[in-house]
Order: C-alpha cells, then sequence, then structure tokens
C-alpha cells in the first residue's frame, strides 16, 4: 500500500479552471448562500455516462423516485461522513490498493494521455435529459 502519492504532471494536476472562473463561482456561491439557507438549491447536474447508468439502476429498481432523488440521498450520506476524515482515507486507501492490484496491464502515461486527448476529440452524444413529472 502506498501512504501518499505524487502526481509530477503539470497537466495532471489540480483545478483546470481559470483563476477568473474560480473567483466568479466562488462569488456566486456567496451571493446564493443566504437564500440557499432559506428556500434550498436548485442547480442542474451532468453525470458521465458509467455514473448515469449507476443512478439510472437505483431508479429502476425503485430504490429512488428519480435521479434528483438519489442525488439528494447520496449527498447527504457524504454530509454525514465528511467529519470522519480516517474513515475516508481509509476508503481511498483500499481504491488505491484495488487499483495497484489490478492484474491488467498498465497503460504507460504517454498513452495514457493521447487516448484522453483522442476521446476528448471525439463528438459527444447528446446527454438524456430526465423531466420531472407533476404528479398534482
Amino acid at each position: 500500500m502506498t501512504d501518499d502519492i505524487e502526481i509530477d504532471d503539470p497537466d495532471m494536476q489540480g483545478d483546470w479552471r481559470t483563476p477568473a472562473d474560480r473567483a466568479r463561482d466562488i462569488a456566486q456561491a456567496k451571493a446564493l448562500r443566504e437564500q440557499a439557507c432559506k428556500g434550498g438549491l436548485r442547480f442542474e447536474v451532468f453525470l458521465p455516462p458509467g455514473l448515469a447508468e449507476w443512478v439510472l439502476d437505483f431508479v429502476e429498481r425503485g430504490v429512488f423516485v428519480d435521479p434528483s432523488a438519489a442525488v439528494f440521498v447520496i449527498l447527504g450520506e457524504h454530509q454525514d461522513f465528511e467529519p470522519h476524515g480516517d474513515l475516508r482515507t481509509e476508503i481511498l486507501k483500499r481504491s488505491l490498493d484495488a487499483s495497484i492490484n489490478d492484474q491488467r496491464p498498465p497503460i504507460p502515461l504517454g498513452e495514457f494521455k493521447k487516448k484522453m486527448a483522442e476521446h476528448m476529440a471525439e463528438p459527444r452524444p447528446e446527454p438524456a435529459v430526465w423531466r420531472k413529472n407533476s404528479y398534482s
């Protein structure tokens, strides 16, 4: 098991947004805080295909009534675990161990970056859009 991970490639580190983007997002969060504390927060979320399939599976099995309910519950669980950094660290270590012990052959970083660049250049299909039903 590894105790720390160091990424020496600047392209693979940190936030991809510009400082102006980060400042705009922080300002928007501050501006919305008071209203959100009183009435909640509604926002749009994009789930990549694998995560979208995972969430829709819960809806199909009747675990959640819709994707927003799933996100609500999952974020609540995440909030509940936030004070327990030791558990989160243990989960991360186990995930890393599973990756390290993966029997599939590794992909060299240069090849990975090339594949990712090609993948990002491909046109994306339109995402599916969940329409909230009105039950009234």
